[in-house]
């Protein structure tokens, strides 16, 4: 079970301490592409990657819902399950979790005791020290490898792929789940750079599965795949889905596939592209099935599906007034935002309070939201890339004129009066939504939820 060296001159004492350690350096260090440190960590680590199997997951928008899914129906199937996510909603240790549960106070300060001697040793090379996701990627690694050994581990990126820190592995199924317009300033300004980034999953003979359109650079996925020998399941092409009915907290699609077709599955998420992610997790549990003899049985498969719950994403987080979470932050993710106010929920007026992080396309968010609004709250998350409320609202007023359209425009830079503004405004018949980076989302979550504020880190 354990493998952990004692570390009697233990750098750290608290869980706390080594924690404060790891996210102190996203301000320190920020974001590093490239795998030479993680590959130098996995090998002084002595490979923990290579005794997991790992479901690889990339895509702009959808890849937390479709870990989500897949995380569910793997527990439903009885299996123990390890998800690596970010950014986390409340807690650093969110991130890294068996069946649901997070990594424990104890084995996390035991990990990174036994981990910092070797990153001070990486950091005193030409290669430089590693960065926060780079050491939260190797303590995920050693956590599922070293303590907990699940079945499968559901692995998510961070940033794009190719040079994101999650490849140091090598997985059993990858999954590109979309491409859009996003963290364009790091992994290129047009969709096929990007998904090209995405695509640097795909490894040699590991199967595929993918839900890019051909307007969003999926002919450079499907060349990937077969420079890799990678066989391509690509929604729209190996395998389908049809809308069976949508109502509210529920939602069912038939889906068909190369191996089999499967009737009347159901969701709980709302909104049109969560049938899209769940098609994709199924799809990607076929794959499972097929190459790998996993054993998912059918009703396993829709309690599953079923019981998914994904946190700040079209999350009702309070009725009285109510409230809707939603981690929308780039022009695809208030799409689907806009479609599901549209479609799933009914009210008088809508209230929408957002806060961006100052990299972001804001002008594809607000063309998709600014038609639907009655009042608009702009507000900034409290980290240090927040987006310029004012600038928002400069951009909002110009947008709105172009659209012959007058919404009330507040600025409040400080996120907790600008919620209190938002429940206020909100009467009986109204639907406030709170939207923007995670960030923010995180911390009116923990307000709302704890009246705490929450952790923060990527």
């Amino acid at each position: 079970m354990n493998e952990l060296k004692d570390t009697p001159s233990a750098e750290f004492q608290t869980a706390q301490e080594a924690i404060a350690w790891i996210v102190g350096r996203m301000e320190k260090l920020g974001i590093k592409p490239g795998l030479q440190r993680m590959q130098l960590l996995m090998e002084k680590l002595g490979h923990p990657e290579r005794r997991l199997k790992f479901i690889h997951v990339a895509g702009t928008n959808g890849k937390g819902s479709t870990c989500a899914y897949l995380s569910s129906v793997l527990q439903a199937c009885g299996y123990d399950v390890g998800t690596f996510t970010s950014p986390y909603l409340e807690k650093y240790t969110n991130r890294m979790q068996v069946n649901g549960a997070d990594i424990e106070d104890e084995v996390l300060l035991r990990l990174v005791n036994e981990m910092k001697p070797i990153v001070d040793e990486i950091a005193e090379t030409e290669l430089g020290a590693p960065s926060m996701f780079e050491i939260s990627t190797a303590l995920a690694i050693m956590f599922f490898g070293k303590v907990a050994y699940p079945d499968y581990v559901v692995w998510e990126t961070g940033l794009g792929g190719r040079l994101d820190s999650t490849n140091i592995v090598n997985p059993v199924v990858t999954v590109i789940t979309n491409v859009g317009h996003d963290h364009m300033d790091i992994l290129g300004d047009t969709l096929d750079l990007v998904a090209a980034e995405k695509a640097g999953i795909i490894k040699a003979g590991v199967p595929v599965i993918t839900a890019v359109g051909p307007e969003q650079g999926w002919h450079v996925i499907e060349e990937t795949a077969k420079a890799k020998k990678a066989t391509l399941y690509s929604l729209g092409h190996q395998f389908n889905y049809a809308n069976v009915s949508s109502k509210l907290d529920h939602q069912s699609f038939d889906f068909s596939g190369p191996f089999r077709r499967i009737e009347g599955v159901p969701i709980s998420l709302n909104g049109e592209h969560q049938l899209t992610n769940a098609a994709v997790a199924v799809m990607t549990l076929e794959v499972l099935r097929q190459y790998y003899a996993c054993i998912v049985d059918d009703e396993d498969l829709f309690k599953g599906l079923q019981g998914t719950r994904w946190p700040g994403r079209l999350e009702m987080i309070s009725n009285e007034p109510r409230i809707l979470l939603d981690g929308a932050h780039n022009p695809e993710g208030a799409a689907s935002l806009a479609a599901a106010l549209q479609s799933v929920y009914s009210y008088r007026k809508l209230h929408l309070m957002m806060g961006m992080l100052s990299t972001k396309n804001h002008t594809g968010y607000l063309r998709h939201i600014l038609p639907l609004v009655d009042t608009l709250i702009l507000t900034e998350p409290d980290f240090h890339k927040k987006g310029d409320a004012s600038k928002l609202a400069e951009l909002a007023r110009d947008l709105l004129r172009e659209m012959d359209r007058t919404v009330e425009i507040v600025v409040e830079h400080d996120w907790k009066q600008a919620l209190e503004v938002l429940t206020s405004r909100t009467e009986q018949d109204d639907l406030a939504v709170v939207s923007g980076t995670l960030y923010l989302i995180s911390d009116v979550r923990s307000w709302i939820t704890y009246q705490t504020d929450s952790e923060k880190g990527w």
